[in-house]
Order: C-alpha cells, then structure tokens, then sequence
C-alpha cells in the first residue's frame, strides 16, 4: 500500500519538518508527500475550491481519501491502525491523506472523503499536523506489523 500526504502550503526547515522526516524515514510504506499552493490572492470560498482543485490533482486516482479536518472523528491509535489494516487486508493499493489551507477544506473534498479524522478540535499549525500524521502513520504501521502497543 501506498501513502500520499497532499497538503497545502510548503514546507520549510525547522522543527516541524525535522520531525516530519523522522518519522516518515521509519515508514516502510512507500510515502509520498505532494504540496500544493495558489499564489493568487483569492476571497477565502474562492481559495477553498482553488485548493480542493489543487489538491484533487495531487492525489493518487482511485486512492482511498481520508481528510484532516476538525469536524472529523477522532480516533484512538488503534482505531487509526485498525482502520488502515483493513484497507491494507482489502488490497488498497494507493491511501491519500489530504489538509487543506489556513481557511481549512472545501466542503466538496470533505464529502469526497472516505473518512474525515481529525487529530481534536483545537487548532494545530499545519506542518504540526504533518508531523502528528507522520508519527500517527508510524504507530499504525508498528501496531499492524504486531508490536507491543503499551495504550491497550
């Protein structure tokens, strides 16, 4: 199974990216990380739909979708690796995370969605949600390959 992070907005050094990196280089899952961004200045419903636009593109055809957004669920860890396990078991071939920009996803991309998760109702830097999706990704893969999981 491929993964594909599509997110708006780039990535720059720092803390964040660092953090990122270390846990996407603990995958064994190929990973793939599209950014995208619209230089125009657009009114924010505008900019919502231009992103969604960017972000479709950006994404695998035919992955399974899953969105980053505040309204979505939240998981444990274990529902999380659960969730992607029974992808991985039904022969997914490609799973795309997306997160949209500062004025958060188009309403189209989050119905689009195959789930809508979100990491809790505060408000998380974008590249912060980067790095908790890579270390999340990380601890599913540890939990699916059978390793001790000390929360359960």
């Amino acid at each position: 199974m491929r993964v594909t992070l599509a997110a708006v907005g780039k990535d720059k050094s720092g803390p964040t990216r660092d953090l990122f990196q270390h846990y996407i280089k603990r995958l064994t899952w190929p990973f793939t990380l599209r950014e995208v961004e619209e230089r125009k200045p657009l009114p924010s419903a505008s900019l919502k739909f231009r992103e969604a636009e960017l972000l479709r593109d950006a994404i695998p055809k035919g992955a399974v979708l899953v969105a980053l957004d505040e309204r979505g669920k939240n998981l444990s860890s274990s529902e999380l690796a659960q969730m992607i396990g029974q992808w991985r078991d039904n022969s997914v071939q490609d799973l795309a995370f997306v997160i949209g920009g500062a004025d958060g996803l188009h309403e189209s991309l989050r119905e689009e969605a195959t789930r809508n998760i979100s990491f809790g109702r505060m408000t998380w830097p974008h590249m912060m949600v980067r790095a908790l999706l890579a270390e999340q990704l990380y601890r599913a893969q540890s939990i699916l390959a059978g390793h001790p999981y000390h929360r359960e």
